[in-house]
């Protein structure tokens, strides 16, 4: 059984990503009607989800185009199977899905719809930035649908969990391994941040999902934060407070951009390399008493560092690099991908695949 869906797993794609704008059948709700409406037709904004498919309306747009059929080459959830829960969280639940007539596989985030607005605008948000990113190293999102008070997307089914998982497994990453990896999220936040002017928030290990293929892609858009430009300022609190940056938690009243990104790499990059986190409690092997104690010593502290006697100047250049207090000097992605830490691998055989593989699935059985 476990080597027949193994087998299954390492089809070549067949599914097209979800045709999502000229072939959906949405009827737009009432400019007072925001949520949910007759038509079973979940509205936020500019954005419309039913159980047909997503879409983005313009301001004057009446009716879409007709829906989605499984003739068309288009996901349907009457098409997919559910075959387990391969993850959980506040905001729902990630099941494993398979595809009745291709039989492809698909990770289902499904999300029940709270009534409060704030929700319903970073549901919506996620969804507008899924629908628009296409980038090899950002997870795809095929399709999304609303029903029953429900909202589940369709996503890419990366067999190799996330960084976090891989990472309890090795217990930590040499360096040649660190630089593949990192190249990856590198060229996945130039993307967003660059191209999409999209802050990411919240990229932590468990938001880095890998593959057998040895591909790394970042995933997870639910605390994004979409830009007007690459210079622009948020100034939310949200995001997972560890990996947060010392400007998100000490001043995010007077803004932070996409450099916040940089930081939490940094501290994934330490956090890999040395198999621990890279904020000690004061009382070694102690816990820390509250996430609280832990943001003070963020802000208050000097920023960690790679031990030089154990890795590389190359790569403890790169997380200093990465972790300046002083954003302004914090380097930028594009940059960091010119580091001489990226490449200095490249000559010897550093196969990512095998290297994935080898450590075993904790998805592969099923």
């Amino acid at each position: 059984m476990h080597t027949e869906v193994a087998n299954r797993i390492r089809k070549p794609t067949i599914m097209n990503r979800g045709s999502l704008g000229p072939n959906l059948k949405l009827t737009v709700p009432a400019p007072d009607q925001v949520f949910l409406t007759e038509s079973a037709t979940f509205r936020e904004g500019d954005l419309l989800v039913n159980k047909y498919g997503v879409r983005i309306i313009s301001q004057n747009e009446v009716e879409a185009l007709p829906p989605i059929k499984a003739k068309d080459n288009q996901l349907s959830l009457e098409d997919i199977v559910a075959i387990k829960v391969v993850g959980k969280g506040s905001g729902g639940i990630v099941q494993l899905v398979q595809h009745k007539y291709t039989n492809q596989f698909f990770a289902l985030k499904v999300i029940q719809v709270a009534i409060d607005e704030p929700m319903r605008k970073q549901i919506a948000q996620e969804l507008k930035i899924n629908q628009s990113a296409q980038c090899p190293y950002v997870v795809v999102c095929y399709q999304s649908f609303y029903l029953n008070n429900v909202i589940s997307i369709v996503l890419e089914y990366m067999d190799g969990g996330s960084l976090e998982d891989f990472l309890k497994k090795v217990k930590s990453i040499p360096e040649a391994y660190l630089a593949a990896i990192c190249k990856q999220v590198l060229k996945g936040l130039t993307y967003l941040h660059h191209e999409k002017h999209i802050i990411h928030r919240d990229l932590k290990p468990s938001n880095l999902l890998i593959n057998h293929r040895g591909e790394v892609k970042i995933t997870d858009f639910g605390v994004s934060a979409i830009m007007e430009s690459t210079s622009g300022q948020a100034n939310t609190f949200i995001g997972t407070r560890i990996y947060m940056s010392p400007e998100r938690i000490n001043g995010f009243q007077r803004g932070y951009n996409y450099k916040c990104d940089i930081w939490s790499l940094g501290l994934i990059l330490l956090e890999c390399a040395t198999g621990r986190f890279p904020y000690t409690p004061p009382d070694q092997g102690e816990r820390w008493e509250n996430v609280f104690q832990l943001i003070e010593a963020v802000v208050e502290s000097p920023p960690p560092s790679a031990p030089p006697d154990q890795f590389s100047p190359e790569f403890c250049s790169f997380v200093s690099a990465c972790l300046w207090k002083n954003p302004k000097n914090r380097w930028s992605a594009q940059e960091l991908l010119r580091h001489p830490f990226i490449n200095m691998y490249e000559d010897l055989d550093v196969d990512l695949s095998a290297y994935f593989s080898n450590a075993g699935s904790p998805l592969a059985t099923l």
